[in-house]
């Protein structure tokens, strides 16, 4: 008996040349469908190719990438970005000594139990507290005496010894100073001052003597350190736009530059694992140069402002309530969180009634 498989593989062949292709014809009909088809030939040629080649060693690409590094460092700091630098700076000691004069005259109130604070004669009745560790809720404020750091949330972050350095590991945490984080971003824009004058913590800047100032004087003050604040955070953006500077994910820790550190101190002040990581996203404004919102009290507010009536008051930002109540006139910008054109709680409830 003949074997029957030579000659049912050559049928095949010849079958498969002398018959028309129907992919082919109903391609050609259809334009588009002959574009995907010609797209997906050419995604299978460039994978087959990619993946025809030899692994990657990186080791030989290291020094490449390290001399590239290098020579970015000749193009910082941006001239065009020094001047703005040396304005975040000056602004900001004008922004500090005038929120230190301002709260000799009036007085600030902070949560003993959370982050709360409110400027005026007294704290206001709004049930927001969650006590201390958030282990309670809708609880009424225990108000203690506030200070600067209550307006002006302190941020601080390494100081890098050159702006391309080696990541900061953990047992190189305690090599680096701490400073804040503004200043931080104004030295690596190219910024050149005097640590000592400046101030790195805000205590060595020098404040008027507030009883001895006019209600005119205070006004002016109020006027300056209004427009220091918004100097301060439009450079910062401004920087920002340049300069990278990073936030945690999960918790307030900040750093500026091109690459977060590796000291593990991620969830220290709060729940998270003990010694861990950070996650690094891009930081914004307000990461560096917070704004503390506090709940604003308008003319037509009683001098208590009440919980039930939450929903008729407005807000803040810390700096602007304090320069508003020495007599500056806020940004417009402002005025839909304040709530400035409102009606109070009582003559809403009167004209219902």
């Amino acid at each position: 008996m003949k074997s029957t498989t030579p000659s049912y593989l050559h049928r095949l062949r010849i079958h498969s040349s002398e018959s028309p292709n129907p992919t082919t014809s109903t391609t050609m009909k259809n334009p588009r469908l002959w574009c995907n088809t010609i797209m997906e030939q050419g995604l299978i040629g460039i994978t087959r190719h990619y993946r025809s080649n030899p692994k990657i060693d990186f080791k030989k690409l290291r020094p490449m990438i390290l001399k590239r590094i290098e020579n970015r460092a000749k193009y910082y700091p941006v001239k065009d970005m020094i001047p703005v630098a040396y304005d975040v700076v000056r602004s900001r000691s004008l922004l500090i000594q005038g929120v230190s004069t301002l709260l000799q005259v009036i007085p600030i109130w902070s949560c003993k139990f959370c982050q709360e604070v409110y400027i005026g004669e007294k704290g206001h009745a709004i049930k927001t507290c969650h006590g201390y560790k958030r282990h309670s809720k809708n609880k009424s404020h225990e108000w203690i005496k506030g200070g600067i750091n209550d307006i002006l949330v302190p941020v601080n972050t390494f100081h890098l010894k050159t702006m391309f350095q080696n990541v900061i590991k953990h047992d190189e945490r305690f090599d680096y100073n701490r400073i804040p984080a503004i200043l931080e971003l104004a030295l690596q824009a190219g910024a050149d001052f005097d640590f000592d004058h400046e101030g790195i913590s805000g205590n060595k800047i020098e404040c008027l003597n507030a009883e001895s100032l006019s209600p005119n004087d205070l006004r002016v003050i109020s006027e300056g350190t209004l427009k220091a604040w918004e100097v301060v955070r439009s450079g910062v953006q401004k920087l920002m736009m340049v300069y990278s500077a990073k936030v945690c994910k999960y918790c307030s820790e900040v750093h500026v530059g091109p690459s977060g550190h590796k000291a593990r101190l991620c969830g220290v002040f709060k729940y998270e694992k003990w010694r861990g990581g950070h996650f690094w996203k891009k930081a914004e404004v307000d990461d560096l140069v917070p704004e503390k919102v506090v709940w604003f009290r308008r003319p037509q507010d009683p001098v208590v402002l009440e919980d039930k009536w939450r929903s008729f008051y407005g807000h803040a930002p810390a700096v602007v309530d304090l320069c508003t109540k020495g007599g500056a006139v806020a940004p417009i910008k402002y005025y839909c969180m304040m709530k400035l054109q409102g009606l109070s709680a009582d003559v809403a409830f009167k004209t219902d009634h």
